[in-house]
């Protein structure tokens, strides 16, 4: 089964596929000759992820699936939120968007944060969500060299290593986006069964 997920992001394709079973095959953006950048204008993380997936039925006419992630902070209000990769600007730099966060709670008690994935699917003329959570702390200081985005500085409940010090299998098993995975994997190959 081959179906579109709605990103240029090579991090997140390379990671959704190795999360995928091996008869499913991902299309990228690039794949579809979709060059052009995905209006990512909702306020909510669900929002974008539908907006993404629409966009590509729409424009492009495949079945597809798109997600949002952010990550909200509990003593900034959910900050930085749908913000998250442009958290320190539209340069989109993972290490300004950390070094912004940790000064930003520079003098907080309160690390506690979540990330959070919704997938929209958009199958058969249908929509499906799958949400995913993931809920640790924040902590003083980057370590790892494997992942992206804000995975240095989080510690995910009940371990005691940072995301990035966990190898993509080990963070696939734990994370938001491998539990939204698990859900539309799920969703998929119970459409699948005679």
């Amino acid at each position: 089964m081959k179906l579109v997920f709605a990103s240029s992001n090579k991090n997140k394709i390379a990671e959704i596929q190795a999360m995928l079973p091996p008869h499913f095959k991902i299309l990228s953006l690039e794949d579809i000759g979709c060059t052009e950048e995905i209006p990512e204008t909702a306020d909510t993380i669900e929002g974008n992820a539908i907006l993404k997936a629409d966009y590509v039925t729409e424009k492009y006419g495949y079945d597809c699936f798109a997600d949002d992630s952010g990550l909200e902070v509990s003593a900034l209000d959910g900050a930085p939120g749908v913000y998250s990769a442009r958290y320190a600007g539209e340069q989109k730099n993972a290490m300004d968007n950390m070094q912004k966060l940790l000064e930003a709670l520079a003098t907080e008690n309160d690390r506690s944060a979540q990330f959070k994935t919704v997938l929209a699917l958009n199958l058969n003329n249908e929509k499906h969500l799958f949400p995913g959570i993931l809920r640790g702390t924040i902590t003083n200081t980057m370590r790892g060299t494997n992942g992206f985005g804000y995975d240095p500085i989080f510690q995910p409940e009940g371990y005691e290593r940072n995301l990035a010090e966990f190898t993509m299998e080990e963070k696939a098993a734990i994370s938001h986006r491998g539990i939204a995975v698990k859900q539309l994997v799920s969703f998929l190959e119970a459409l699948q069964k005679p």
